[in-house]
């Protein structure tokens, strides 16, 4: 995984984008933005853009905490200075995001010990931290935590297998915990394991809505391609103009699902600020990332495939670009919450008011 892209986006202040700017940063807000500067990424390189989306998403809370409690000032430093790039992850293999098995054991000394496998921790090889969930059990419960760790800790042991079809360049690698030692205060309970909680539900979604955008920009890349191809060699076959129409209309749903979607996103959280949403109003929300997410997903593609269908055989080649964009397109619907074999039954049952626990 090279760090050429990544040193040229904090060069740019991209990767600082959260960090208010009395920090150092970029003092964005806007998720609506936020999920835009995903896009334009993933027309460029869509690999870069979902691991640059791990670090804003943590840099985002990062900020928001900051804001709420004047604590964590020196990280957000950090991230304005580039010495601080974080990867993050969720998934493990056999499970899903509410039921994490990597777990934080208290032992005598006052201190957790971590043990566990994560997979998919994309940004790993050239991150300096690592954000993930944990379980966490204690004499009040079943919990789910978080915390964030220097990649360098003791214990912390890259798998260096990322082997994938697509997103080759994101060092999606697994990572292994062997008795990871953190003090107790690394740890921050954050829901019930197992459960939805409204904290869950709103982090999850809004780590995840940006990478929609991901979708968007790998479809706007490909129709880029298909247009040069057919200027220049089928513009009078109406074969073609019917396709290229085609890839017309499902950009427009792309594009028109996710800035509304973003846009009621914002919206959202300015009218709840410093107030939390009911239970039903944090499913309400992550039923809109979901029908986003299917359907942009989807949608894009559908638009690569049409763009390889104007291109014709040459899109086949692996030195095709539109060869990595299919490959890089169709790991879009895997992406946890959400992926399809999931996402109709929990946004069918969020409309019928019959709230999901798990």
């Amino acid at each position: 995984m090279s760090t050429a892209s990544f040193e040229a986006l904090e060069a740019a202040g991209v990767l600082a984008a959260f960090v208010p700017a009395s920090l150092g940063g970029g003092g964005l807000a806007s998720v609506h933005d936020w999920a835009l500067i995903i896009a334009e990424l993933a027309a460029h390189d869509a690999s870069v853009a979902i691991a640059s989306n791990m670090h804003l998403g943590v840099s985002r809370g990062m900020a928001i905490a900051y804001a709420q409690t004047g604590g964590g000032e020196e990280p957000l430093r950090a991230i304005a200075a580039a010495r601080m790039r974080i990867c993050a992850t969720a998934t493990e293999r056999g499970t899903d995001n509410l039921h994490p098995h990597t777990e934080a054991v208290m032992h005598a000394d006052g201190k957790y010990r971590i043990n566990g496998t994560k997979m998919f921790v994309t940004m790993s090889p050239i991150a300096t931290h690592l954000a993930m969930n944990l379980r966490l059990r204690d004499a009040d419960g079943d919990h789910i935590a978080s915390t964030m760790l220097p990649i360098d800790t003791r214990g912390i042991v890259p798998g260096e297998d990322w082997d994938a079809l697509g997103m080759r360049a994101s060092g999606s690698q697994s990572i292994r915990f062997e008795d990871v030692t953190v003090p107790a205060g690394a740890v921050r309970i954050t829901g019930p394991w197992g459960q939805w909680s409204v904290a869950s539900l709103l982090q999850r979604a809004l780590a995840n809505l940006p990478l929609v955008g991901a979708s968007l920009g790998i479809a706007e890349a490909a129709n880029r391609v298909a247009v040069d191809v057919a200027r220049a060699d089928h513009v009078h076959d109406a074969g073609v103009h019917t396709l290229m129409a085609e890839v017309q209309l499902e950009l427009v749903q792309c594009r028109a699902v996710l800035s509304q979607t973003a846009a009621g996103v914002d919206e959202f959280l300015a009218d709840h600020a410093g107030k939390q949403p009911s239970l039903e109003e944090a499913h309400g929300f992550m039923q809109a990332y979901m029908s986003a997410k299917t359907l942009v997903n989807a949608a894009a593609v559908r638009c690569v495939n049409k763009a390889m269908d104007v291109v014709g055989g040459r899109s086949f080649s692996a030195a095709n670009i539109l060869s990595r964009l299919y490959r890089d397109v169709r790991a879009a619907p895997f992406m946890q919450p959400g992926a399809p074999a999931q996402a109709r039954s929990y946004i069918g049952r969020v409309a019928l008011g019959v709230l999901p626990e798990r």
